[in-house]
Order: C-alpha cells, then sequence, then structure tokens
C-alpha cells in the first residue's frame, strides 16, 4: 500500500511537471497579424537577421493585398488563405513597405508554372512557435515548414507522390525598388542579388542590394529561369503556355537580370518524401551569404536547427519569470517579450563584416561585438531601449557602440536607419534621448565626451547643413518652430526636440557642461508658445506670431493630414511633454484642470493607444497628488481592450516591439515616462510575482523581484507599497532605487 502510495504521489508529480508551461510555450506569433499590428508569425532568432515569413499578401485578392493599391507593408495577414510562398528578411510591426523579398515556393503539377496568379494556393494547418512556422498548402498537398538561423533559413516541404518544384521568386517584394540578378553555379545552387529599399518613400536615394544563396537538396532535378517579357510575335514553342508573358529558360544557365526574374527546380517526388531548401544571406556580397550559410547550417538538418532556434528563445525568454495572472495574461507578456527581441537585427555576417552608414564601404565589426540595424528610433526611443537596458544590457550596449559608429562613419546619429541607409522617416532627434537614458543607467560602452559631441552636433548645427533638424535655426531662435506651410507638422518637430534636448542637458550637466545645459533647458521649455487657451490644447503658430485660424484640434484622425501635427490630432500631442511634467501641469492651469483637461482625452475617445506620442498619457495623472488611481485603473482597462491573444490582439502597428513594449512595462508594475529621465511611474501589475533576471556584469543585484497581493484576484488599485521593504509613499521611482532595492512589493485592493 505504501508504495502504491508512492507510486501515485511520484506519477501525480511527473504529470504536474510535465504540464507546467515555460515561458517560450505562452509564445503565440499570430497575434498582431491582423487589426494593421503588421507583426507576422515567420520564423527568426532573437534579433536576427533572417526572418522566413509565409507571404501572402498577394494572390486572391490584389485589391486588399497589393501594396501598391493599398498602403500595405506586411508580408502577411491572417485576413488572408492564398500564399504565393516564404519570403526571406522581413520587418515586423513597421507601417511603410520594403523588403519581403526572395520569395520561395513548392508546387506540385505536371510541368513548372510561374504566373504568379495561378501558382499560388489556399493554405491551413498553421502552426508557429519561436524558430518555427508550418502550413499546409490545400492545392498541392505539400506540408511546409520553415526554421532560422541568425542569418540563414531552412525550409522542409512534405511532398505527395508526383512532379514537384520549387520556385525562387525576385520578381515580388514589399519593396518599392525593382531589379534583380539570379545566376545557377550548381546542379541544386542559384546566387544572386536583389535591390530593395526607398522606405515610406521618403530617401529615394535609400537603397541596398541583398544577396543570397539558395540550395535545394535534391539530386537529379530539372531546372530554368524564367524573365517577365512582352509576347512576341511568331513562334511561341518556348513559351510558358499558362502565362505567355514570362518567358521559361531550361537551357540557358548564366546569370539573368531583370526587374521580374525567377529560378525553378522540379524533380518526382514519393509519397510523403521530404526535400529541404536552404537559403543564406548577406548585405556585403554573395560570398558572405554562402559562408553565412555554410558556418550557421553546415550539414545540420530541419531539425536540429529548428531545435538550436528554439533553445535560443528559451533563453532569452526565460529572463523573466512570471507568476499568477491568467493563461491570457502570460500568452500576452509573454508575445510581447517575443516581439521586442524582433528588431533591432544583427548585421554583420559571420566573418564581421556589414556595410557602413551611408557608403559603399564595407567594414569589420570587432570580435564579440554585434553590429546592429533597423533603428525604428522614433518609436522605440520611448520604451523599447529602456526595457533592453533593464533586461538585455547586453544587446542595448551593443546597439549603442553601433549608433556611435553610425555617427562615425556619416556624421550623424540615426533617427530611422534601414539596412546601412538613413530613411529619414518620422521627425525628431530620437538617438539623443536613447544614448542619454543608457548613459544615466550605467551604460556607456565608449567615451562620453565623443558620444556628448555627436549628440550636440545635432542639436548645434544649423538648419542648411542639418539633416536630421532641417528646421533648427527656426527651433534654435525663436524655442518653438513656426508653421512654414500647412502640413510641415512643425509643432511635432519641435516636440520631439523639446524631450531630446531636455535628455542632452542632463548629459552635459553630469560632464561639466554648464552652458550647453543652460541653453538646452531653457529650449526644452518652448513648448509653452503653443498652447491655446481656447482650445486647451497645443496648436500651430504663424511666422506672424498668431495662432493659425480656424483650427480643429480634431483635425488628423485616421492618418488625416492635419496642420503642425503627424499622424494625429493636436490631442494626441497636447500632454507629450513628458520631460517637463511639473512645467506643463501649471501652463494647463494646474493639478485641477490639468486633470479635467487629461481626463477629457480619455472620455472623450480623443486617446489613440496606438500613435507613440500618446502613450504615456495613462501615467501621468500619477504625477498629480490624489490622481494615481486614475493611471492605475487607465492601465489595466487598456490592457484588457487592446492586447489580447487574437489575431487583431495589438491596438495597431507594433512599431518594431513599441507597443508591446508599453503592454510589458504595464503588466509588471512600472513605465518609463520620459526617455532619457532615469525614472519610472508606477502602476497595479498584472501578475502575483514577477522575477527579472539581471546581468551580473552590469547590475550588483542578480535579480529584482515584483510582487503583487491580490494582482491574480484582478484588483486594478495600489493599497499600499514597499520598495526593498521599506514603505514607498511616492509613484515614481529611480531605475537606481529600483534595481538597488532588488524588490517591489505591492498591496493591492
Amino acid at each position: 500500500m505504501k508504495f502504491a502510495k508512492t507510486l501515485l504521489v511520484a506519477i501525480l508529480t511527473s504529470l504536474t511537471v510535465m504540464a507546467q508551461k515555460s515561458p517560450i510555450d505562452y509564445v503565440n506569433p499570430f497575434i498582431g497579424t491582423t487589426n494593421f499590428g503588421t507583426t507576422n508569425p515567420g520564423a527568426l532568432c532573437p534579433n536576427g537577421l533572417m526572418s522566413a515569413t509565409p507571404f501572402n499578401v498577394m494572390g486572391s485578392d490584389l485589391n486588399t493585398y497589393d501594396k501598391d493599391k493599398r498602403w500595405w507593408s506586411t508580408p502577411y495577414s491572417a485576413d488572408n488563405i492564398y500564399l504565393t510562398g516564404f519570403s526571406h528578411v522581413n520587418l515586423s510591426g513597421v507601417g511603410c513597405p520594403d523588403m519581403g523579398a526572395l520569395l520561395i515556393m513548392p508546387t506540385l503539377a505536371d510541368s513548372v508554372n510561374v504566373n504568379y496568379d495561378q501558382y499560388g494556393s489556399e493554405f491551413s494547418q498553421q502552426k508557429a512557435t519561436p524558430g518555427y512556422y508550418s502550413c499546409y498548402l490545400d492545392k498541392y498537398g505539400i506540408r511546409t515548414e520553415v526554421t532560422a538561423t541568425p542569418r540563414t533559413a531552412i525550409h522542409r516541404f512534405t511532398y505527395p507522390k508526383g512532379r514537384g518544384h520549387v520556385l525562387l521568386n525576385l520578381g515580388e517584394s514589399l519593396s518599392n525598388e525593382t531589379g534583380a540578378m539570379v545566376k545557377r553555379t550548381a546542379e541544386n545552387e542559384v546566387v544572386g542579388t536583389k535591390l530593395l529599399g526607398t522606405f515610406c518613400y521618403y530617401n529615394l536615394q535609400g537603397v541596398f542590394p541583398i544577396y543570397f544563396v539558395m540550395r535545394v537538396e535534391k539530386a537529379g532535378m530539372d531546372k530554368g529561369y524564367w524573365k517577365y517579357q512582352r509576347p512576341m510575335t511568331g513562334s511561341e514553342a518556348d513559351w510558358d503556355p499558362t502565362h505567355s508573358t514570362r518567358k521559361i529558360y531550361k537551357e540557358y544557365a548564366k546569370e539573368l537580370a531583370g526587374d521580374d526574374v525567377g529560378a525553378w527546380f522540379s524533380f518526382d517526388t514519393q509519397e510523403n518524401e521530404q526535400v529541404e531548401v536552404r537559403i543564406g544571406v548577406s548585405f556585403v556580397s554573395i560570398e558572405n551569404a554562402r559562408e553565412n550559410l555554410e558556418k550557421e547550417q553546415g550539414y545540420r538538418h530541419f531539425d536540429e536547427i529548428h531545435a538550436a532556434a528554439r533553445k535560443e528563445w528559451e533563453n532569452a525568454l526565460n529572463k523573466i519569470q512570471v507568476e499568477g495572472g491568467t493563461e491570457e495574461q502570460k500568452s500576452v507578456f509573454y508575445t510581447a517579450l517575443y516581439h521586442l527581441l524582433v528588431h533591432p537585427n544583427v548585421l554583420q555576417d559571420v566573418n564581421g563584416q556589414y556595410p557602413a552608414m551611408e557608403s559603399d564601404k564595407i567594414l569589420k565589426a570587432a570580435a564579440g561585438e554585434d553590429r546592429y540595424t533597423v533603428y525604428s528610433l522614433w518609436d522605440t526611443y520611448r520604451n523599447v531601449h529602456q526595457f533592453l537596458t533593464l533586461v538585455y544590457p547586453d544587446k542595448q550596449e551593443d546597439m549603442l557602440r553601433t549608433m556611435l559608429n553610425m555617427y562615425r562613419e556619416s556624421g550623424w546619429l540615426p533617427r530611422w536607419e534601414l539596412y546601412g541607409r538613413e530613411t529619414r522617416t518620422m521627425e525628431g532627434d530620437p538617438a539623443l534621448p536613447v544614448i542619454v537614458d543608457s548613459y544615466l543607467k550605467g551604460l556607456c560602452p565608449y567615451d562620453a565626451e565623443e558620444i556628448y559631441q555627436a549628440m550636440r552636433k545635432h542639436a548645434f548645427t544649423p538648419s542648411k547643413e542639418n539633416p536630421l533638424r532641417p528646421d533648427n535655426d527656426d527651433y534654435m531662435k525663436h524655442g518653438f518652430i513656426h508653421l512654414e506651410n500647412k502640413y510641415d507638422n512643425s509643432v511635432c518637430h519641435a516636440l520631439e526636440y523639446y524631450v531630446a534636448d531636455y535628455a542632452l542637458a542632463l548629459m552635459a550637466e553630469k560632464l561639466g557642461h554648464t552652458e550647453d545645459a543652460k541653453v538646452l533647458k531653457q529650449r526644452a521649455k518652448g513648448y509653452t508658445n503653443y498652447f491655446n487657451k481656447q482650445y486647451g490644447c497645443l496648436c500651430p503658430v504663424l511666422p506672424n506670431g498668431k495662432f493659425y485660424s480656424p483650427f480643429n484640434p480634431l483635425q488628423g484622425v485616421n492618418f488625416e493630414a492635419c496642420p503642425g501635427f503627424h499622424e494625429g490630432t493636436a490631442w494626441n500631442y497636447s500632454f507629450a511633454l513628458p520631460h517637463d511634467i511639473p512645467g506643463m501641469i501649471k501652463m494647463y492651469g494646474g493639478d485641477k484642470k490639468f486633470t479635467e483637461s487629461l481626463t477629457k482625452v480619455f472620455t472623450e475617445q480623443y486617446y489613440d493607444p496606438t500613435n507613440e506620442p500618446d502613450i504615456v498619457y495613462p501615467y501621468l495623472f500619477s504625477h498629480v497628488k490624489g490622481e494615481e488611481w486614475r493611471t492605475q485603473e487607465l492601465t489595466r482597462a487598456l490592457l484588457q481592450k487592446h492586447f489580447t491573444t487574437k489575431a487583431d490582439g495589438l491596438p495597431g502597428n507594433d512599431d518594431t516591439g513599441t507597443m508591446s513594449t508599453w503592454a510589458l512595462f504595464s503588466m509588471l508594475g512600472f513605465y518609463p515616462h520620459c526617455p532619457g529621465v532615469p525614472e519610472y511611474t508606477l502602476t497595479a501589475p498584472v501578475f502575483d510575482k514577477v522575477t527579472i533576471k539581471l546581468d551580473p556584469k552590469y547590475y550588483k543585484q542578480s535579480e529584482l523581484v515584483i510582487t503583487a497581493n491580490g494582482a491574480a484576484d484582478i484588483r486594478t488599485h495600489i493599497k499600499s507599497m514597499t520598495l526593498g521593504g521599506k514603505p514607498l509613499k511616492k509613484y515614481v521611482v529611480s531605475h537606481d532605487e529600483l534595481l538597488k532595492a532588488g524588490t517591489l512589493h505591492f498591496e493591492l485592493k
């Protein structure tokens, strides 16, 4: 009997352990794949250059999914069930089209078909986990699987019996550029390049080539190319009968170039035969793409590479352990953490080479250092880099070092960099608060004076010589920017400069540049010039000093153009002054009137959870004594409404992880209310306990533990708090205070 009880206990214990989920098991890569979240469920490694993504924005409904007929910036949408291949190297959560190229598609037919409108297939049985994606092509009966290394991908296609094909489509992509070259270099291999870039249509010179090597692991194949060409008169014996404008090349084996070219491989398959297709990429050369493929994949097959990718994700996600909360909250949290780690991406090849910023030079990263790309800083400077500094400081340090090297190479720090080119997308000077924020938290992987002078150049260089502050003369002279033409976004420009200059002033003080600090802080108060008492919000100012009139503070909804403001209304920007919250409260008439005005933003539905400038709004209430409860209610309500486990579970563009990071911080119970200021505003967390593992190279404490009695009971209001076991009465704590304490406890009611 005793043995039976012992056995029963052992079995129950084993079942309990088996039932426990690890962080990776909560990740749902399909979250954010509709509702313009523009995430995708493709396979990638943490911050990897390579991502391999199902491409379904061409096909059954071009009016909906064609980027040229509708503003479309994602390779995948959960709304469409028509697949035309897998694209390689993609952007996640962005609002502008680019990348999404090098499409690989398996098919099954008596003869190869390169007609895009016909070779696609409806697909089903999707499955995605970090580092892995799979689906079933209904038209062909083919099971597709893909996984990745940092710079390569491997596909595994399981065919039925018949005539199988693998197509490489270099004609279609999300890029605004065209032109490609492909060349056969072995019986089972093709190499080539494709031109990408002109992101968001801003910088027409911001283009770059991607190089690739692709191999099909199958012997005895037929092979060839295709190329778009106008129909000729006369014999059509050499033309693909399914599409007279794409010529099939069966015997020509040298390189082929054009706007719409591709390669194909054909072979006989047995039932359930698996064919692996490998692809490596580089932004330096075909030789480097080959080396990336050989070094990162070698002779390993699909399952081994998949296991390695999964292990990388497990290591990254296990940095944070949460307890309590619902299963849905855990899925939202860990998927948000997963989205945080999609961008920026490593850029250097395995040999260290990378394309220099804004030049044709090829440079080499120092041993042990990563060179990064995809700096969507107008978005990520608000919270992503603060989260990386806390949880992944080694990554953040390499990202900071990359930014300085970009300055050394091009003369300027980045605003929105993409594969070595400045896209000039959005506005402001977001590199400054990112650098200062990390510096004030102890991260400075370079000479502080050198990086300060780089940032100072941004702040004090006249307009004519300043590509990132083209209106700097007006700003430096008056402390704000006049509206020169109806849609010049002048107010938005100035608001971004205020945050950047205030952050730079803090570093200037630390380094002893007292005169610079004085000038910068004075500039950062120029926002009062925009406050229009008639409307109770910020309004653009004309060169004659008068407010623009007539003015509609609600103009700008749904990307409607609005004088002085970019992609939003005046209400989306009028409280975006986190660098001087006391001054802003005074401008609005004191605590009571400020609270009333800010409350109106939420009660009248002026708040836009998809627009970065106002995502800090819920936390501003905690800077008014007695109104902190509003922050606590709002953060919980916004999380429940806008962040779910459904495909539309993000409020809009994830903006390379920015929206996901808002959810991460808000679920943990603290938020960095001002970029460049090393402080956090507190709110009620959603988990009973959170343990954040801290890197001993950067922090003295081994972990930060946050506990909250009653969080699992959906209690939203803070009754009391302790920091390091001592009573905490304030709702704002510094980064140093939080980490030195090591514990933060909430009593909720």
